[in-house]
């Protein structure tokens, strides 16, 4: 089992001034249905992370000095990433447990569902 957040503690957490990385691993047609419009947000899809590793990673989620929330649509594919980056030695990556579907089910459904 590796880190979860829950998407009430991350909807706080994008409320503060706090430091992090919002990792969205879903794909473009997924994020223009719906996403989390924060300055902390940054878009990688799982296909690209697995054709590229983790050079495709921001330079500031490879310095590992913030925490990287890991999101997706239900949590499957923010598990398997977050668990995989542990493999490759990130200690500071935490998966967001429910994904964007909770997100907007349990913190903020303005953003909608797919």
């Amino acid at each position: 089992m590796f880190p979860e957040i829950t998407v009430a503690d991350l909807g706080e957490k994008i409320k503060s001034d706090e430091k992090f990385i919002l990792l969205d691993v879903r794909e473009p047609d997924e994020l223009a249905l719906v996403k989390i419009n924060d300055s902390r947000l940054e878009s990688l899809p799982m296909s690209r992370l697995a054709r590229e590793g983790v050079d495709a990673l921001s330079e500031a989620a490879r310095s590992q000095e913030i925490p990287v929330y890991v999101m997706c649509h239900h949590g499957s594919r923010s598990m398997q990433v977050t668990g995989w980056l542990a493999q490759q030695g990130y200690k500071n990556v935490v998966n967001v447990s429910g994904g964007i579907d909770a997100y907007a089910r349990k913190v903020d459904p303005s953003i909608g569902f797919y």
